[in-house]
């Protein structure tokens, strides 16, 4: 019979050990890491920033010189023509072979631009008309241009400055993204140490009450006790294992959301490994005030709403604006029937081009004035916003510093609490025993238990949670002493 128990038990160690192994052990810092890799919302957060860098990159490339060839190898027309200098009508036919070579400059600097240009082509053409001297031979034309907008703001240099602020606000989102999802991962993640802590509590109390219930069966059977004290004990044991089935259910749908978060198949089976001692930080609240304001992302994207503010405001100014354009155009033009002869001086003619032209706003009824009133308005929502955010983060800090305090009296408390209730437990169980004690009083001495366990763990994930707050807000680590703004920047880096 010993060697059966003894085989028995060995089994079952053997079992518990296979199932241990068959579970992934993760840590905190395991869980961040692979968050910030696999998570939908970081992966999200990724494609944007990425579009803006290629938006970037794409700005960046438009201005430089801008190489095009157009190639026209074939177009023939045959058409019937009404010339009215004879008043008579006639046949016309031409075919023609071209191709135009340019490069453009932008100026970033006056939105200008500068162009070269090379016009080159074959033709022939024919009219039945006797005064006409037809043509078959080679032309070319090469053209240098300057376009210049005069008295309005530089577009182009706008519209760069509003792409590079697009894509500073991409790496803050993304950076802010990164630390949500760490903000998120660490409570799942101590939520399921929680939850696994609970079950354990309430296995142990089942283990209790089982112990309870076979101490009280044993009594009735002897005649020392009521039946009622034994049913009462068994419905008590019946509770307790209701409580587990409860708590496990709880503990996989927790791991559930925390795969998901760290894009895990849900079939995988995790335990978290934490550790939840806790040292008392000493937080100095200016000093935790200073690095917010200083570190915290919100506010530089605050000030970029701010300067995209400054730009509607002078496109909205441009709005029905009196404003010119300045083209000139010099070239030098060749035709030929061979095509060395094509720069003779017979051949050639010097071209030139100048063009000035005005636009002159005389009456919008009001809509400018109307239209700057909006922008007006708009940028002053802006300022407000960002003054408002440092009060926010002023106010979260605060409030943050107080709540540490808090937490350190309530984890001083929870500890002598529980110790208190394992104390209490412990001569009750005797006195429950020896038959002094009822089981109903022993239900509830062992519940005060299982809550102060369950109060102790709450107390000492609070903190870590509010101290992990604090690093989030302020951008700096008091449990290590350093400035995070390095871990950040490295979100924002996409290798």
């Amino acid at each position: 019979m010993n060697k059966r128990l003894l085989g028995l038990i060995v089994l079952f160690v053997l079992l518990a050990v296979q199932q241990i192994q068959a579970q992934r052990l993760i840590t905190l810092q395991q869980s961040v890491e692979e968050a910030l890799k696999q998570s939908p919302d970081i992966v999200r957060a990724r494609y944007n920033l990425e579009r803006y860098r290629e938006l970037l990159n794409a700005q960046k490339a438009s201005l430089k010189s801008n190489f095009r060839l157009d190639l026209s190898p074939f177009q023939y027309s045959n058409s019937r023509n009404y010339y009215q200098a004879t008043q008579s009508w006639y046949h016309d036919e031409n075919f023609t072979s071209s191709g135009t070579f340019s490069v453009s400059q932008p100026i970033l600097l006056t939105d200008g631009v500068v162009s070269l240009s090379n016009d080159f082509g074959w033709q022939t053409n024919k009219r039945d008309d006797p005064n006409y001297d037809p043509f078959t031979g080679f032309t070319n034309s090469l053209n240098l241009r300057l376009e210049q907008p005069l008295f309005t703001y530089n577009t182009r240099k706008m519209e760069y400055k509003k792409i590079e602020f697009n894509y500073e606000n991409s790496q803050l989102d993304y950076a802010l993204q990164a630390l949500n999802v760490e903000k998120q991962i660490t409570q799942y993640f101590y939520q399921i140490y929680q939850a696994q802590m609970e079950l354990i509590t309430s296995r142990e109390e089942l283990a209790n009450r089982r112990k309870s219930f076979e101490i009280i069966k044993n009594k009735v059977e002897a005649g020392l006790t009521a039946k009622e004290e034994e049913l009462q004990a068994e419905l008590d044991m019946l509770s307790s294992e209701s409580t587990v089935q409860n708590n496990e259910v709880n503990l996989e749908n927790i791991k559930d959301n925390f795969k998901q978060m760290l894009g895990m198949d849900f079939s995988e089976e995790i335990m978290v490994i934490a550790e939840v001692s806790v040292l008392p930080i000493d937080i100095e609240l200016q000093k935790a005030v200073d690095f917010a304001l200083e570190n915290r992302m919100e506010i530089r994207q605050r000030q970029i709403d701010i300067e995209m503010g400054l730009f509607d405001i002078i496109t909205t100014n441009a709005t029905n604006e009196f404003k010119g354009n300045l083209a000139v155009q010099v070239g030098l033009f060749g035709n030929a029937e061979k095509l060395p002869n094509i720069y003779d001086k017979t051949n050639r003619n010097d071209n030139q081009d100048v063009q000035f032209s005005l636009e002159v706003p005389l009456w919008d009824w009001g809509e400018k004035k109307a239209r700057m009133k909006a922008a007006q308005l708009a940028q002053e929502t802006n300022e407000y916003n960002l003054t408002d955010q440092k009060k926010n983060i002023v106010l979260t800090v605060r409030q943050i510093e107080r709540n540490l305090k808090n937490y350190l009296k309530q984890i001083d408390i929870a500890r002598k609490n529980e110790e208190n209730a394992q104390l209490t437990y412990e001569i009750n169980l005797e006195k429950y025993q020896n038959g002094d004690l009822t089981s109903m009083d022993l239900n509830l001495v062992q519940n005060q238990l299982t809550q102060a366990k369950n109060d102790k763990i709450d107390a000492l994930i609070n903190y870590k949670l509010e101290l992990l707050n604090m690093k989030l807000q302020t951008l700096f680590d008091f449990e290590n002493q350093r400035n995070i703004m390095p871990d950040v920047i490295k979100y924002e880096t996409l290798q």
